[in-house]
């Protein structure tokens, strides 16, 4: 998962690539390093295409507040340049790869 750092790179990705996953955290929030390395792992291997992308909000606080981005962990999950997914906080991982496999087959079927 590589860590994007500027909303410049992050517009190039939407634009370039079919599916995108951002994962909006900050080092001192103990959930979102604890679910970037599982997000990473598990759908890395189970869709190939999402390319993943981390946004430190401590360092680009603007960008995380563009995206409506104002607490921690959000996962957004854009297919075709257009937000499809958003969790917010507490949100289950299974419940997050059931809703990308809808989407994701249905684009690779």
């Amino acid at each position: 998962m590589n860590q994007l750092e500027s909303q410049d790179q992050l517009n190039v990705l939407k634009r370039d690539k079919d599916a995108v996953l951002i994962l909006f955290g900050s080092v001192h929030c103990g959930v979102c390093q604890t679910i970037k390395p599982q997000i990473d792992d598990k759908f890395s291997v189970k869709f190939p295409g999402l390319e993943m992308v981390y946004i430190d909000c401590e360092q680009l606080q603007e960008v995380c507040a563009q995206h409506g981005v104002f607490s921690l962990p959000v996962v957004q999950v854009f297919f075709m340049g257009r937000k499809f997914i958003e969790k917010v906080r507490g949100f289950s991982l299974l419940a997050l790869e059931q809703e990308i496999e809808k989407t994701y087959d249905k684009m690779n079927g």
